[in-house]
């Protein structure tokens, strides 16, 4: 009882009712720069991430992946690890998950090898994202002219104007209407077919647009990279397959010249001058008699025509072989 009557005058002294000192408030300007301070350290921090969370985003950059290069960039993983991380951000849609916004190749090559992969994670609008991946595309030397100019021209489609195209691969203006002149006169599904054909330059691209533009020449070149010969070929040979063909359908494409007119050749008269002309034709015999080369002839000749023209056609009957009687 006594403990009760200690205890209950204890919780009900004005010592132990009074309030305490309350506990300071952090100024929501200090609240704000202290979340983006660690925002910016998660960011910038490198974590492992099971690639089966990591999804595709951003633009193609890459027309199709070398085999061989591909092969030496898992055997250095396997024999030295990741060393350069690659950029993910979190998925806009899908809780948990993420999307790629470079490092395609390295994160294709951890799936093959079974490892984690190592990653920055950002928080990426899509206008970022496209600045990132095309920031990254521009320091990289291994991408082709068509590759940069397959980027540019999928980046119009998807309504960036062009100083934004300009600002993602780090050119000019006038350089961004060159690319998109090539880019967008192919699709991508052809483009995949060929590849990245690192040894092609826009001039010669150029030169496959223009022949582009006869729909036969796209035709036959176009039927050509579904065969299986098209298949045998690296990328820089595909293209050059490719070119022949659009070629060979250009020349076929021209019309045949025309032939030459018929010439006329003089008839002479008896004392061997020329006194008409008779040209030979698909069509018939054309006579002409000028009356500047045998004056007067000409208007006799008409005078006489029919009866001259009954006695030629006469003279032609006799000529034939007789036709034996039933």
């Amino acid at each position: 009882m006594a403990r009760k009557g200690i205890l209950s005058t204890a919780l009900s002294s004005p010592a132990a009712s009074a309030p305490g000192p309350k506990p300071k408030m952090m100024p929501r300007g200090a609240v704000g720069a202290l979340q983006s301070s660690l925002s910016k350290l998660q960011e910038s921090a490198v974590q492992e991430i099971d690639p089966a969370l990591i999804d595709d985003a951003g633009y193609e950059d890459r027309l199709g992946i070398d085999g061989a290069a591909q092969n030496q960039l898992i055997e250095s993983l396997q024999t030295y690890g990741q060393q350069v991380p690659v950029l993910l951000r979190p998925h806009p849609k899908a809780p948990g998950r993420f999307e790629i916004v470079y490092g395609r190749r390295r994160l294709k090559a951890l799936r093959e090898l079974g490892l984690p992969v190592k990653a920055m994670v950002r928080q990426l609008d899509d206008h970022a994202l496209v600045m990132a991946q095309g920031q990254e595309n521009t320091s990289r030397l291994d991408l082709s002219f068509i590759e940069k100019a397959s980027f540019a021209a999928q980046l119009q489609e998807d309504g960036y104007d062009r100083p934004t195209i300009a600002a993602a691969l780090s050119i000019d203006l006038p350089m961004v209407s060159r690319m998109l002149k090539v880019g967008t006169a192919f699709s991508l599904p052809f483009l995949r077919l060929i590849g990245s054909a690192p040894g092609i330059g826009r001039d010669r691209w150029m030169t496959l647009v223009k022949l582009f533009e006869d729909p036969g020449a796209r035709g036959r070149a176009v039927a050509y990279s579904n065969t299986p010969d098209f298949l045998t070929h690296d990328s820089d040979g595909r293209f050059e397959a490719v070119l022949k063909r659009a070629q060979d359908a250009h020349t076929a494409a021209k019309p045949a010249p025309a032939p030459a007119p018929a010439k006329q050749r003089p008839l002479p008269g008896r004392n061997g001058a020329a006194v008409a002309g008779i040209k030979t034709t698909a069509k018939g015999i054309t006579l002409t008699i000028s009356g500047k080369d045998a004056p007067g002839f000409d208007a006799w000749f008409d005078t006489h025509a029919e009866e001259i023209m009954a006695e030629l056609h006469g003279r032609w009957q006799q000529d034939q072989p007789e036709q034996p009687e039933d």
